[in-house]
């Protein structure tokens, strides 16, 4: 198959634009450094558009002897393009594009002379038949989920133990790590006959502590956040003389995951378009790049990460390893606040950039896996086929052969009840929507005629006090021009009808509290995380209760660490302040949702 040159990005994102207060920001004088443009991309409501061009000055390779400046702390939302557009792509130039040869040569010579075998299995090369036919591409599988411990994980970790000295084996080793990385780490201690002290936080599910346990590893459950689990896990590791397992940012960690692309380029029959690989710390990125980028050159290796833990793209994007505010949880695997100094450098050097994708996506590919093989994969596990899916639709791909790694399948049962409500949505074959229905007789028949053969799969009315009620309700869709002709039936009824599918705040709250709209003073409205844990909801009451009335309570498991919960409070503006300190005191991650629309809409 010949080689396939992508179209050019559409003009929205390739207009270059500067807000008028950016304008006074002076540019440094010129010096003997290479100018680097910096695009950040919002995503609104109806299209995406850029919000600022930059120029970030920078320095030769040569090490600065200055000390290093603090770390560049981002959110999220402040890098967003459309899933399936290659974003985030590294500046190189021909003094770096390649890297140093010794360099190459030594994670070459490394992946090539690995032991990883002695545990690890080759994993096979699925071809997904359903998935090729739908996208008009030939779709390959990595079946990394088919490892020993359900992970790729096992490579790296096993990879740098192998090499420990008998010594170092004899004292032990410990890691930190709240799933996979953990098992691997636990499996390698007992082949090599050493012990292994695995810290976990406490709010992590008891099926997966109880999993490193049942191979022999010795679990402490420290903290509520990894950071936490940690920071005690290398001080262990200083005060006994253990060896620290790091999950992704160690040179053998990631020589072992490279085995993966070294397999890849021996099964895959013809010529590869791209390789897609999911980025937590990107170690298995740095890995798979190091080794496929100096065999085989043209594949392209696309990173895939969630739209809420873009933590790789936006450290490209910024030419920088940046830290997240706030990271989203439910591709739990891949949830990492800071990229590795070492992988984020292979990366800079090798990757070919980051496809974004939302959570809808992410269940859409569960249930993909799930019909091509009848296994379930966890969320991070299934990331690297939506980021695949989304690109070939976004470029218009076809005929040309793609693999993507399916990296992991620890799945949490309880997460199971959130993917099969969302799986249709990832898909485009269900759409949530809003219709304001006036408070007269025989409107609600009306509204039902006009739906017409469209088949409801939810459905919520509540008569309101006022002039107009809200309905809330899914629609299976076959077409987007199906779903367009019943928006269009209803705006010529007078019914003002919005699309809710894309907001969050709505398939995971608001769908669940519609009994009529109400007024409430002074009420602010927040989204926090609660640890999953014994004991977080009267933390959280102590801290606001009864200084505050607490107006709405809304708590949503979602099968991880932490538990997405809305939540309205009655705070004047002169109380915000301290309101925010406590807050902060408290300690759990939130965010102000209080000017929502949609909230507005449907609640107010």
């Amino acid at each position: 198959m010949d080689s396939v040159k992508l179209p050019t990005a559409p003009p929205s994102l390739r207009t270059q634009m500067l807000p008028h207060h950016l304008h006074h920001i002076p540019l440094p004088p010129p010096r003997n450094f290479r100018s680097k443009p910096v695009i950040g991309i919002a995503r609104s409501r109806s299209h995406v558009s850029p919000v600022a061009v930059l120029f970030r000055e920078e320095t030769s390779l040569a090490p600065l002897e200055s000390p290093p400046l603090p770390r560049l702390k981002v959110s999220p939302n402040s890098l967003q393009y459309p899933p399936g557009y290659l974003g985030a792509v590294p500046e190189r130039t021909c003094d770096r594009d390649n890297g140093s040869i010794v360099e190459a040569m030594e994670y070459l010579t490394n992946i090539l002379s690995t032991k990883v075998y002695d545990i690890a299995v080759e994993s096979p090369l699925h071809l997904a038949k359903k998935l090729s036919e739908r996208l008009g591409v030939r779709m390959l599988l990595k079946r990394e989920d088919l490892q020993p411990v359900k992970s790729f994980k096992l490579r790296g970790a096993y990879n740098m133990m192998v090499k420990l000295t008998p010594e170092q084996l004899a004292k032990g080793v410990i890691c930190s790590s709240a799933g996979n990385h953990a098992q691997g780490v636990a499996m390698s201690a007992a082949k090599l006959g050493c012990t292994a002290v695995i810290v976990m936080p406490r709010t992590t599910p008891e099926i997966k502590w109880q999993s490193v346990e049942d191979l022999g590893a010795t679990v402490v459950l420290v903290g509520d956040a990894y950071d936490e689990a940690q920071a005690f896990a290398k001080q262990r590791a200083e005060e006994e003389g253990l060896t620290f397992i790091p999950p992704f940012d160690h040179p053998d960690v990631i020589a072992g995951q490279g085995t993966v692309g070294m397999e890849i380029t021996r099964q895959a029959k013809g010529p590869l378009h791209a390789i897609f690989v999911p980025i937590g710390g990107g170690g298995l990125i740095a890995g798979i790049a190091s080794y496929v980028k100096r065999v085989c050159p043209e594949v392209k290796i696309i990173g895939v990460e969630p739209a809420d833990a873009n933590t790789m793209a936006l450290s490209l994007h910024h030419g920088e390893r940046v830290i997240l505010d706030q990271v989203g949880g439910f591709a739990d695997g891949v949830a990492v606040k800071e990229v590795g100094k070492e992988t984020f450098r292979i990366s800079q050097n090798l990757v070919d950039g980051v496809v974004l994708v939302t959570r809808d996506a992410i269940c859409a590919s569960i249930k993909d896996m799930f019909e091509e093989q009848r296994n379930i994969l966890e969320p991070a596990g299934a990331l690297a086929i939506a980021g695949a899916e989304a690109y070939c639709k976004y470029y218009g791909l076809k005929d040309v052969n793609v693999v993507a790694i399916t990296s992991g399948a620890n799945m949490n049962f309880d997460k199971l009840r959130i993917v099969t409500e969302l799986a249709n949505v990832g898909r485009q074959q269900e759409a949530v929507l809003a219709t304001l229905l006036p408070e007269k007789p025989g409107s609600f028949k009306q509204f039902c005629e006009l739906i017409g053969p469209m088949n409801i799969t939810e459905f919520k009315y509540r008569c309101g006090s006022e002039k107009e009620a809200v309905v809330l309700y899914s629609v299976g869709v076959h077409t987007a021009g199906e779903l367009k002709a019943l928006e269009k039936r209803m705006e010529s009824s007078q019914l003002r009808t919005k699309n809710l599918t894309t907001s969050d705040l709505v398939k995971d709250h608001l769908r669940y509290l519609m009994g009529g709209r109400s007024s409430v003073e002074e009420e602010i409205l927040c989204q926090f995380t609660f640890p999953e844990r014994p004991g977080a909801l009267m933390n959280f009451l102590d801290s606001f209760s009864p200084r505050w009335n607490i107006s709405l309570f809304h708590y949503r498991a979602e099968g991880g660490a932490g538990a997405n919960v809305l939540v309205g409070i009655q705070v004047s503006e002169k109380e915000m302040e301290e309101f925010r300190n406590r807050a902060q005191a408290l300690g759990y991650e939130y965010v102000l949702v209080s000017e929502d629309a949609i909230f507005n809409l449907l609640m107010h």
